[in-house]
């Protein structure tokens, strides 16, 4: 295992929210047709380079960007900090854990100012920022609303080798654990964390990386997610589904997992839970819980272990992909007899199983 990662002497940043993500895609045109056409999602501002755009509830300038490129892969994962002082205490913590940082006053991307960039510990590339440029929040456009409309950035899941050197990273950026997967042995094998009072602003799902296993927006209601699927269908694009919809048994959200034109996993998402009192307990699962991915007990497809995007240096060079040592999640949960349990040895009664995986 790689050596932990030191505590810095200076203030971590005081960060706000998961605010924005930034991904390579290579077909500008066709992924536009997905995230506006399909998924709904607001044009902001847009060239032949790229495209910003923002779900209903949002003020800030943009939420996503396609940015087109030779390579899908993710550029940036941004979050807003509190103050424009806390840019420069990001700045700082990350020189002095030794990590590559790049400044710009005039910020990354359009209707963001000066953010700092950092290639951070885990290999993952991270934004700071504060100064950006409002915009008309559409809470009240019920003109444009649509029946599987996005309204908010949920969260970040990125896939690390090493989850409990990312967990001690993250807690010591200021980020709180809601929930984690374990074993018996002790083995971490996913983390919840947040900043902002839902249940994560970003998650650690052990695996081969540094990779963004999803990028997640929130509806209101789970009907908007069943109107997704139900377009995604009349569209003939249901290939594009990859699981769901269903209900997390972590976090307690209603899901749905689906594939843009590169690969990129977007989760749909809503109806998880209140995490902002300063003693909100952890809830642990049992990695062999099988409700724990889904709380109807059905198995998670095989490629939602395995399949993530890469993700860029400073560069916009791919970072190369680490494999993880510790056993995964699927390798323990779906033996050779395809069978996991749904419920613990309780009070004498048999252990409840449920079909895994089968051919």
């Amino acid at each position: 295992m790689a050596q932990p990662i030191p505590t810095p002497s200076v203030p971590a940043p005081d960060i706000v929210r998961c605010a924005y993500m930034e991904i390579v895609v290579t077909d500008l045109a066709r992924s536009r047709q997905f995230y506006v056409d399909v998924l709904g999602l607001h044009v902001t501002e847009e060239d032949d380079e790229a495209i910003y755009l923002r779900s209903l509830e949002e003020f800030i300038h943009h939420n996503l960007v396609l940015r087109k490129g030779p390579v899908a892969a993710v550029a940036a994962f941004a979050y807003r900090v509190r103050s424009p002082a806390e840019v420069d205490a990001a700045e700082a913590y990350y020189r002095e854990l030794g990590c590559r940082t790049e400044r710009r006053a005039g910020g990354f991307t359009r209707g963001v100012g000066d953010s700092v960039r950092v290639e951070d510990p885990l290999g993952f590339p991270y934004e700071f920022f504060y100064d950006v440029e409002h915009v008309e929040r559409l809470t009240q456009r019920y003109d444009l609303y649509s029946a599987g409309e996005l309204v908010r950035l949920d969260h970040f899941n990125q896939v690390t080798p090493d989850v409990p050197r990312g967990r001690a990273y993250l807690e010591d950026l200021g980020f709180r654990v809601s929930e984690d997967i374990q074993d018996s042995d002790g083995v971490t094998y996913a983390v919840w964390m947040h900043r902002k009072q839902t249940v994560h602003d970003t998650a650690l799902t052990g695996g081969n990386g540094p990779r963004m296993h999803h990028v997640a927006f929130a509806t209101h209601e789970k009907h908007n997610i069943i109107q997704i699927c139900d377009k995604m269908g009349a569209l003939r694009i249901s290939d594009r589904i990859e699981r769901g919809p269903g209900r997390h048994g972590v976090s307690n959200a209603f899901y749905l997992y689906i594939l843009d034109p590169d690969g990129h996993r977007i989760e749909i998402y809503c109806q998880d839970y209140y995490t902002g009192d300063p003693d909100n307990p952890t809830i642990t699962w049992d990695v062999h819980d099988n409700q724990r991915r889904d709380w109807w007990g059905n198995a998670v497809v095989p490629s939602w272990y395995s399949e993530a995007s890469l993700v860029l240096d400073l560069d916009g060079t791919p970072q190369p992909v680490v494999a993880r040592e510790d056993r995964s999640e699927m390798a323990v949960t779906v033996g050779a007899d395809g069978f996991s349990y749904t419920r613990r040895h309780d009070g004498g009664t048999a252990e409840g199983f449920k079909l895994g995986t089968q051919l």
